[in-house]
């Protein structure tokens, strides 16, 4: 089989090449612009899997890689898009949404938050001296666990919807910011954030977590050091 990774030099797709035989990575950088339709026949594979993501275009997105026809498309979407009324979980359900409506053969793997994602809030949260962090949970999984995942799905039969991947660990964001804290030996008074709106109560509720598939290995101390 042949395989195409979009995104392939971001936090996900560059672990999804390296564990995929012989794929190719395609990006603005290599000539292909989902957003533009340039380049799209870079897409024509057995297999893409798809890991470029973008906050405000992601349908679109999916439009163009469902253009070129792939045998099947492997897609990467989030834990609780259906129940965090986040505009970016909203396009990831639309993106969902529009894939399962088209005719191409599919895999869907939905993942929690990456570590990298929780260490990027950490480190611009603790730029104050008074360090904010959200009032709820998060289950954050690494980047390769669910990079060989994917890969995995990749080399299979198209399975629709694959079982959800939560990281190992579910717990506060003020507890995930104290280890964040010890491993960079810096000093802040947390500060947990609460806020109005459905999407909090979302969060708060446990919409972004699976706690019955926890089957990431590595923790987030494991990942910081």
């Amino acid at each position: 089989m042949t395989f195409v990774v979009t995104g392939g030099t971001g936090a996900l797709g560059r672990h999804v090449v390296a564990a995929l035989p012989g794929a190719r990575s395609v990006s603005r950088a290599t000539g292909t612009d989902l957003l533009r339709g340039k380049g799209l026949g870079a897409l024509r594979a057995d297999v893409v899997v798809h890991c470029a993501t973008s906050f405000r275009h992601e349908v679109a997105m999916a439009k163009a890689v469902l253009s070129a026809r792939p045998a099947h498309l492997v897609y990467i979407s989030i834990v609780g898009c259906n129940e965090v009324p986040l505009p970016y979980y909203r396009q990831k359900l639309a993106a969902e949404r529009l894939i399962i409506s088209s005719d191409t053969p599919h895999t869907i793997l939905r993942a929690t938050q990456f570590h990298s994602l929780l260490r990027k809030m950490f480190d611009n949260a603790s730029k104050l001296p008074l360090m904010p962090v959200p009032a709820f949970r998060f289950q954050p999984i690494d980047e390769a666990e669910v990079a060989l995942e994917l890969a995995t799905l990749a080399q299979s039969a198209p399975a629709g919807t694959a079982p959800e991947m939560g990281g190992p660990e579910i717990r506060e964001a003020a507890d995930f910011a104290r280890t964040y804290l010890t491993a960079t030996g810096k000093q802040r008074k947390l500060l947990p954030l609460k806020v109005p709106g459905a999407t909090y109560r979302a969060y708060r509720a446990g919409g972004n977590l699976t706690p019955d598939r926890a089957v990431g290995v590595r923790t987030f101390a494991d990942y910081l050091t």
